[in-house]
């Protein structure tokens, strides 16, 4: 019984000791100087919260888009999404770099890559970066087979690359 008194009485106290800090920081927001201050602290904590806010919704985004591609992921490993990433980078360059090569200093293997390249070309994927199957077999080492289709698919859906499709190709637009 005397330690149920000492609790009560102690949170008495205590809600009296918040009472009188109340009292004295309404006090403290009458005077000029100090109303300025507090002000700009409410803004502050304003500002804080709006961030938290904002933290929590890419932390939800970013759980929901870990479990979604946990599913997708089977049985690659992100050592092996990674390997396929750098070849997609070494086909995209090694394409763009006989785009942008002089017409004159090209061979004919080259000459006839860059005219295959423009006819590619759409005005969907104009002025953005893409390849097609035929690029990843043409720089690259990898298969085209159902494995690489499902690592597009990952890619897609974590929007690195993109589809467009049109004359009986399939453009893949790096995004």
């Amino acid at each position: 019984m005397a330690s149920d008194l000492e609790q009560l009485c102690s949170h008495v106290n205590e809600k009296i000791g918040n009472i009188k800090k109340t009292l004295s920081l309404r006090n403290c927001g009458q005077e000029p100087t100090l109303k300025t201050i507090l002000n700009k602290i409410g803004d502050e904590i304003i500002v804080v919260n709006e961030l938290l806010n904002k933290l929590e919704l890419e932390i939800q985004y970013q759980e929901q888009t870990n479990s979604s591609l946990k599913y997708m992921k089977s049985r690659l490993t992100y050592c092996k999404i990674n390997e396929v990433i750098k070849e997609i980078n070494k086909a995209v360059i090694s394409k763009y770099k006989i785009l942008h090569q002089p017409k004159k200093s090209m061979n004919s293997v080259a000459r006839n890559l860059y005219h295959r390249f423009i006819d590619e070309e759409t005005k969907d994927t104009k002025g953005h970066y893409f390849i097609v199957e035929a690029d990843i077999k043409e720089f690259t080492t990898l298969k085209v087979d159902k494995k690489f289709h499902m690592l597009l698919n990952i890619l897609r859906h974590c929007r690195r690359l993109s589809e467009v499709r049109g004359g009986g190709l399939t453009r893949y637009v790096i995004t």
